[in-house]
């Protein structure tokens, strides 16, 4: 089960495609997407993320920053994020410890499912849509909650 809504969301810092350590405090003042998939290259995670990517814009006209997170690591995200064009940061999280922290982990496999939480500026969980094997609906499934 993932995290609920109204549940302050679990700090975490991952190193990220942008050359830095993304530190989600120092995210509070915006709302954030953050979506948890389950490994670059793959069909549906590739959908997925071009989703957001197609919907980006929508996302940045509401002052909402987009991040993406699996266990996949940074030089395979930034092939990722080049080959689909991506204007959002991936985070890696080799371990699957921050998966962990969002329940966004399938049990004994340690992989990641896919989960999106919508949290707003405070970091609170706003809304939260898991759907494993479906790309599509997440993307409108928080364009509905904002």
């Amino acid at each position: 089960m993932p995290l609920k809504e109204q549940q302050q969301a679990p700090n975490f810092e991952l190193a990220s495609t942008s050359g830095d350590t993304f530190k989600l405090t120092e995210q509070s003042g915006e709302p954030i997407i953050l979506f948890f998939y389950p490994k670059n290259f793959t069909k549906v995670c590739t959908a997925e993320v071009c989703e957001f990517r197609d919907a980006f814009s929508e996302f940045r006209d509401l002052n909402v920053k987009v991040v993406g997170i699996s266990q996949d690591t940074i030089s395979s995200h930034q092939k990722f994020k080049k080959e689909n064009k991506l204007p959002f940061e991936l985070l890696s999280d080799p371990k699957g410890k921050v998966a962990k922290l969002y329940k966004a982990t399938i049990p004994v496999i340690g992989m990641n499912r896919r989960i999106t939480y919508l949290m707003d500026k405070e970091q609170r969980i706003k809304a939260v849509y898991e759907n494993m094997f479906t790309a599509d609906q997440h993307v409108k499934q928080m364009i509905n909650k904002m």
